[in-house]
């Protein structure tokens, strides 16, 4: 496998998709951010002290990161997402949100990227919020559950 983010002298430079057909790319990424038991409670009672509903403002940074992700990760493409939904799931046994973020779109390259940094900022998101109830939250495990499309085909996560 070669790395193709670079060309033959080692520059760095984007790869160039004109000549691949385009395909409905999907990806899903997940990630959780764990925090106090009573930061929980806070949080799913909507009694945060910088907003009642996190999980929105949450939504809302991680569909407009999925939007923004070729502005901050250098070789990626700039995509005509297609679909964006983002999942909170709280996990009281556990003290944790679970975040789960879909793409979709018809395109030249994958949206895994894009998933991924989805998940990345609705975790940021949700720790700017309640960091004043909880300043030792941890984000965690965030990886690409399943992508679908393009050359390589489907790709599923086995854990």
């Amino acid at each position: 496998m070669s790395l193709t983010h670079f060309d033959e002298e080692g520059r760095s430079r984007m790869v160039d998709v004109t000549e691949k057909g385009e395909t409905v790319r999907e990806a899903v990424a997940e990630g959780f951010i764990r925090m106090e038991p009573e930061t929980l409670r806070l949080l799913i009672e909507g009694k945060m002290a910088k907003g009642r509903n996190v999980f929105e403002v949450a939504r809302v940074a991680a569909i407009m990161a999925v939007k923004q992700t070729h502005t901050l990760i250098p070789m990626c493409h700039p995509l005509q997402i297609t679909g964006v939904d983002v999942y909170f799931t709280p996990d009281k046994e556990n003290s944790k949100v679970d975040i789960q973020v879909k793409v979709k779109m018809a395109g030249k390259t994958g949206v895994e990227m894009e998933a991924l940094t989805g998940v990345s900022v609705a975790a940021l998101t949700i720790y700017d919020m309640c960091k004043a109830a909880d300043k030792a939250m941890v984000i965690g495990d965030i990886r690409v559950m399943k992508k679908t499309g393009g050359k390589s085909g489907t790709y599923e996560r086995s854990e």
